[in-house]
């Protein structure tokens, strides 16, 4: 894979600690983007840090996002159930800054059971979706509608469930998929996936589910 300058959004998260560490293993040229450059683990020459926020209006976000070749977010509120309309509010910013320098290329992570993919959840999971995550998932559904109606190159990434464990580098893509119980993802894999997308021109201004190849034992009936 050739090399890309990539500014990674949500980079001190969990997945977006992957997306990093991974695209500089790459041989990628990758920007961070973070409130507090504390909470980022990765180092490496090719990593330039920038210090600021997606809900603040300045003009940090578009100098960190002009020479980019794609934007990668994976942007979220971690364990909280409450969202602050954290995407909602940045969605408008992070186009406005992209179209602003003349960088098209977005992908963007979003959760299972957002928008049209509430379609494929089993039913035990809706039962969280409609409460628990209930605000969660209205503020990214909020997001995504502005986003499908920009001009950009975008993608909508869905993965299951993520957990924390080793990168199988074996999953399932596709615009639908049959699951059940409770499926999930390794992080490290869906890095690895939203990474392939730099490239890959084959979900533009899509959005594609991704999900481990091999069912949850707690799932399967």
């Amino acid at each position: 894979m050739a090399s890309s300058k990539v500014l990674v959004l949500g980079a001190t998260g969990h997945t977006g600690q992957q997306v990093v560490a991974q695209a500089l293993s790459q041989g990628h040229l990758v920007t961070a983007f973070v409130r507090n450059p504390r909470g980022l683990t990765v180092g490496a020459d090719r990593l330039r840090v920038i210090t600021g926020s997606v809900t603040e209006v300045d003009d940090t976000l578009s100098s960190a996002m002009r020479d980019q070749d794609v934007v990668i977010s994976t942007l979220g509120v971690g364990k909280s159930f409450r969202s602050g309309g954290l995407m909602a509010q940045s969605m408008p910013r992070i186009i406005r800054a992209m179209e602003g320098v003349g960088v098209r290329r977005l992908v963007c992570m979003s959760a299972f059971g957002v928008a049209e993919t509430f379609r494929d959840v089993p039913w035990l999971p809706r039962l969280f979706m409609r409460t628990l995550l209930r605000d969660i998932y209205r503020d990214k559904a909020s997001a995504e509608r502005i986003l499908r109606d920009s001009t950009l190159d975008w993608t909508l990434v869905y993965p299951t469930g993520l957990v924390d464990r080793p990168a199988t580098g074996k999953y399932r893509v596709a615009i639908r998929l049959p699951l059940r119980g409770f499926p999930t993802i390794a992080r490290a894999d869906v890095a690895a996936f939203l990474l392939t997308q730099i490239a890959d021109r084959s979900f533009v201004r899509k959005g594609v589910l991704v999900s481990s190849t091999v069912p949850d034992a707690a799932g399967a009936s």
